[in-house]
């Protein structure tokens, strides 16, 4: 076994819209009636501002609020393309959510070469948003994933984890290659990342070791108070490296897990 680690700065910092807090998510504000209205000129005016990087344009698209700041996002969103200079980001409308809330699906794509290696990044995230006339003005984290890759194959892998847990209860951790191993061995680790390491894009160690059944299979415990959990996994085949990050939001009632 060996200690390695994911590149979690690239994975936190893929969705360059969102702020983690100590629970991993900002409360959100009911939208006001017309925010459904409101919502597609808003989501296509964000998605300009944020592949534009042109100086001041996010902070034409959003309102300071819960989860936003204009100025920290903008710091980001230049940090991310700092690594991933070729990121681009599409925003899509979602339906509206159980508590009445718009939300919002955030996708980035980007590459990166290190020497003679290329890593191709895929994140993705649902927010939940009001807005303030055609603005956003508050966010809250529903859903996250992110996977890193390196190698000219493409590795397909499944995160078989929850997006929503109780408090307290045991959950599986389940990240599988799509496809036979074929006699390949391969190696993982999983490694729980502290709000510490998330808000300073600290990347946890993760001890490695040989995969069996073709995947990484384990049963963790959600914290006993409501708030958030993110995940780190690291996957080492002959074919290429798969980092991955997923959040698990967690709550304190049944009614809590579908938002």
């Amino acid at each position: 076994m060996s200690l390695l680690r994911p590149w979690l700065p690239a994975l936190l910092a893929a969705a360059a819209l969102v702020l983690p807090t100590a629970t991993g998510s900002a409360q959100a504000a009911t939208p006001s009636a017309s925010a459904a209205s409101l919502l597609t000129p808003a989501l296509q005016s964000l998605e300009t501002a944020l592949n534009s990087g042109a100086p001041g344009a996010l902070a034409a698209v959003l309102v300071p609020g819960p989860g936003l700041v204009p100025a920290l996002i903008e710091g980001r969103r230049r940090s991310f393309k700092e690594r991933f200079p070729d990121a681009r980001w599409q925003v899509l409308s979602g339906p509206p959510l159980a508590d009445g809330r718009a939300s919002l699906t955030l996708r980035i794509t980007g590459s990166r070469t290190e020497g003679p290696f290329k890593y191709r990044l895929l994140a993705e995230q649902v927010l939940a948003v009001s807005t303030s006339g055609a603005r956003l003005s508050a966010q809250e984290v529903i859903q996250e994933s992110s996977i890193l890759r390196s190698g000219d194959a493409d590795l397909k892998v499944s995160l078989l984890i929850p997006d929503a847990v109780l408090t307290g209860q045991r959950y599986d951790v389940d990240v599988v290659f799509d496809e036979p191993l074929n006699g390949a061995v391969a190696a993982g680790g999983l490694s729980a990342v502290t709000p510490e390491q998330a808000a300073a894009q600290e990347s946890p160690e993760v001890r490695l070791a040989a995969l069996g059944g073709g995947g990484l299979f384990k049963t963790v415990l959600a914290p006993d108070q409501p708030g958030g959990q993110i995940w780190a996994v690291l996957l080492v085949h002959p074919d290429g490296i798969v980092s991955a990050s997923k959040r698990v939001r967690v709550v304190s009632s049944a009614a809590a897990l579908k938002i």
